[in-house]
């Protein structure tokens, strides 16, 4: 097996797996459907055509630095008026959207080169725009960091990379242990969260229940990561004080 590393940063990142209606809230890293449907974007591929060879996808997620959780309030209004007046014909209720600012991941993918070599193709020369999980989100390049072969697998990749946050993070944040997310194996204390995609298909999108193990690591540059500063990460509990519509 070799291995894909992905690195997803951008000024807003957004990864909901259940949320629907007026609460479209994000998880606090990405999800397996999201990351599967970048690809696929960059591929080229439409909504109807089969992402089955994807789905045997190894997976995981390094959280790089947590980014504080930002709440965006919008309105839709119908674009057609009601006849010999000047209301709109239907007016939508306030929906409220979260995002994640300033976070940044280290993803792995696992799987044979072959395949990890056509994917690495597509994200340098994508088919489609590619964002993070929502259309407003645009990505930071280079996202690709490379195949590696060094590592056995996905969980080896994720505990031996070199920590890839931001320097201004790396300054700012004392960090002593990183959280990663993965596929669970037989015996691991594991949680279920939707994000398998089945099928992005317009006329309906299915998804599957994932079992994931969530566990933690010693931040493998913790020796230079010794700045003045002491102050904790943002917590992914609530909004953060950047927060524009917290008063809400």
């Amino acid at each position: 097996m070799s291995v894909l590393l992905l690195q997803l940063a951008g000024p807003l990142q957004s990864w909901g797996d259940s949320s629907r209606f007026v609460r479209r809230e994000t998880r606090n890293e990405p999800t397996k459907s999201g990351v599967i449907g970048m690809l696929a974007s960059a591929q080229g591929r439409n909504r109807e055509d089969s992402i089955e060879d994807l789905l045997g996808l190894s997976f995981g997620v390094r959280i790089e630095q947590r980014g504080r959780i930002i709440r965006d309030l919008q309105t839709e209004k119908s674009m057609t008026r009601k006849r010999n007046s000047n209301r709109f014909d239907k007016e939508m209720p306030l929906t409220y959207r979260y995002y994640l600012s300033d976070a940044r991941f280290l993803v792995a993918l696992g799987a044979k080169r072959e395949l990890l070599e056509t994917l690495d193709q597509a994200i340098h020369t994508p088919k489609w725009p590619l964002f993070l999980g929502r259309r407003s989100c645009p990505p930071d390049y280079p996202l690709s960091l490379g195949i590696h072969d060094e590592y056995a697998d996905v969980r080896q990749a994720l505990d031996s990379e070199p920590w890839h946050a931001a320097k201004w993070y790396r300054r700012r944040y004392r960090q002593p242990d990183l959280e990663i997310v993965c596929d669970a194996m037989e015996g691991e204390d594991t949680s279920v969260q939707s994000d398998l995609p089945l099928s992005f298909s317009s006329t309906g999108r299915k998804y599957a229940d994932r079992v994931v193990y969530r566990y933690r690591i010693p931040n493998p540059d913790a020796s230079e990561n010794v700045g003045d500063n002491t102050e904790k990460p943002p917590s992914f509990d609530s909004t953060g004080e950047a927060d524009p519509m917290s008063f809400i």
